[in-house]
C-alpha cells in the first residue's frame, strides 16, 4: 500500500503521517486522541480516499455494545414470523444482522474501519472488542460459523479524551495525539479551503482567533472548523478587514462572535471583559 502523505483536501502534519504510516505497516489500531475540531474523524475518510479504500464507519454511541459490531440476533423478528408461519423462520441465518467489523472483515478490499469517538461507550467497550480486533475473527453461535478477515482492516479509533480507556486496549494500539494546530499549519489549512483569501485578512483573525482561545476560563475554545466557519461568514458578509484591524477592546466580542462561542457562559465571560476594558478606559 501507498504511503499516506496527506491529500489535497486535508493537511497533514509530519508527525501524523509518520502515526498514520506505522499503523499501516504494523497493522494496529490506530488511536487518535485531540480536541474536538481538529480533524480526527476526518483522517480516517482521507485516508481510504488517499489509499482508494472503502471506507466503513462505525459511530459510537453511549448505548453502543461492542457486540454489535459483530452482529445482532433478532429473536424477536423470528418469533413473529414463526407466529405468521414465514417460511423464512426455518433458516436462522435470516435473523442475524451484520455489524461493522463483520462488514470489514469480509469486505473484498481492505477497507478502513473507523470507530468513532469510542470513549462515549461503556467503559467496558473497548475491552469487548480486544479479542475481534486482535484474533480479526469472532465466532457467530447462532450459525455456528467463524467469521474471519483474510487481511487486516486498517482500523482507526478516535477519541475526544472524555474517559480513559484501559491499558490493554492501549497496548495494541499505535497512539497518535492530534496537537492543535499552530498558526503555520493553520495557515495552511486555511489556504486549503480558501484559495486565494486575502492575507491581511487571514492575519488579523487568526490573532483574533487565538487571543480568544488564550482567554483563560473559556469552558469551549473554538477549534479550527469553527475558525473555518467564521471565515465564510466574513468572506460571505463581505466584511471590511478595518472591522477586523480596528476593533474597539472595549467590545471584547468578536464580529460574527456566534460561530466561535457556542455557550452562553462564554458569551457572558467576554461581556465581562469587555464591561472591565471599559471601565479602565474611563478611569483613563
Amino acid at each position: 500500500m501507498e504511503r499516506f502523505e496527506g491529500t489535497q483536501d486535508y493537511v497533514a502534519t509530519d508527525d501524523l503521517k509518520v502515526a498514520v504510516n506505522a499503523a499501516v505497516t504494523l497493522r494496529r489500531p490506530l488511536l487518535v486522541k485531540g480536541e474536538p475540531g481538529t480533524g480526527k474523524t476526518v483522517l480516517a475518510h482521507e485516508i481510504a480516499k488517499a489509499t482508494g479504500a472503502p471506507l466503513i464507519e462505525w459511530n459510537v454511541k453511549s448505548t453502543t455494545k461492542a457486540q454489535q459490531g459483530l452482529y445482532e440476533y433478532d429473536a424477536v423478528a423470528r418469533l413473529r414470523d414463526g407466529q405468521l408461519g414465514d417460511e423464512r423462520v426455518h433458516d436462522i441465518a435470516n435473523y442475524i444482522r451484520r455489524g461493522k467489523l463483520w462488514e470489514a472483515f469480509t469486505a473484498p478490499q481492505v477497507p478502513v474501519l473507523l470507530i468513532d469517538e469510542i470513549d462515549k461507550a461503556d467503559i467496558e467497550f473497548p475491552n469487548d472488542l480486544l479479542q475481534e480486533l486482535d484474533r480479526m475473527e469472532f465466532h457467530v453461535y447462532e450459525t455456528k460459523e467463524t467469521v474471519r478477515a483474510a487481511e487486516r482492516p486498517i482500523v482507526v479509533i478516535t477519541s475526544n479524551n472524555e474517559k480513559e480507556l484501559p491499558d490493554a486496549f492501549l497496548r495494541r494500539c499505535f497512539f497518535h495525539y492530534i496537537k492543535f494546530p499552530d498558526r503555520d499549519t493553520m495557515q495552511a489549512i486555511v489556504d486549503v479551503h480558501f484559495p486565494g483569501i486575502q492575507r491581511m485578512l487571514v492575519s488579523k483573525a487568526m490573532d483574533i482567533f487565538y487571543e480568544v482561545r488564550d482567554v483563560p476560563g473559556l469552558k469551549k475554545k473554538p477549534s479550527t472548523s469553527e475558525l473555518l466557519d467564521w471565515l465564510k461568514l466574513i468572506l460571505h458578509e463581505d466584511m471590511p478587514l478595518e472591522v477586523l484591524q480596528n476593533r474597539d477592546p472595549t467590545k471584547a466580542i468578536p464580529p460574527l462572535h456566534g460561530a466561535l462561542l457556542k455557550n452562553e457562559a462564554d458569551v457572558m465571560l467576554f461581556e465581562r471583559l469587555a464591561f472591565m476594558a471599559r471601565r479602565q478606559t474611563n478611569k483613563g
